[in-house]
């Protein structure tokens, strides 16, 4: 009998094991999760000469895959994430200014309204949401017109960069032929 409940116990504890090693991950997502810096090398290299972050832009890449993206897949004058998935959100580390605005330090969503010459950057208040389908504009922090600028090659991913001037940090945006720039103030 001793030999039969410790076969018993053996096997629940083993199908127990088994059951608890098999999990099912997502797989990868259309469109992976990246994350752009100011200055761009600031969290790369833990050097002490290397700068602190002031800027951090998490951002969803989607990708054109022969697709018309702006007009088309992104609407002219619809609200929109900038990027896919949850809302591209923006963490200044210390007070900048915007379009002659000063933004606390902290955390913010990203949006635009892209038309085909220029597009509205907004700064919101909101985050954590999926897209741009619970954006409130009463939330916005700030509002800045910013003009389009063509590329003759496309940019197969969004992507999110920084280009520095003296104290200002553009935020550049990329996407299929498109790119816009956001200055924003740093001190």
């Amino acid at each position: 009998m001793k030999k039969i409940y410790l076969l018993a116990v053996t096997l629940f504890a083993a199908f127990t094991v088994q059951a608890q090693d098999v999990v099912k991950f997502a797989p990868l997502d259309n469109s992976p999760v990246d994350i752009s810096y100011f200055p761009n090398k600031a969290v790369k290299f833990k050097k002490t000469d290397t700068p602190n972050p002031v800027i951090k832009v998490t951002y969803a890449r989607p990708s054109v895959k022969g697709r018309t993206i702006f007009g088309d897949v992104v609407k002219f004058g619809e609200i929109w994430r900038v990027g896919a998935n949850e809302n591209t959100e923006i963490k200044f580390y210390k007070d900048v200014t915007i379009g002659g605005k000063k933004v606390a330090a902290g955390y913010y969503s990203l949006f635009a309204i892209p038309e085909k010459d220029k597009w509205t950057i907004i700064i919101n208040k909101e985050l954590d949401l999926w897209g741009g389908y619970a954006y409130d504009e009463k939330k916005d922090v700030v509002r800045v017109s910013v003009p389009v600028k063509n590329v003759s090659d496309v940019i197969e991913a969004l992507s999110i960069a920084f280009t520095t001037k003296d104290s200002v940090a553009n935020l550049v945006i990329g996407w299929d032929k498109t790119t816009v720039e956001l200055p924003i103030t740093v001190k």
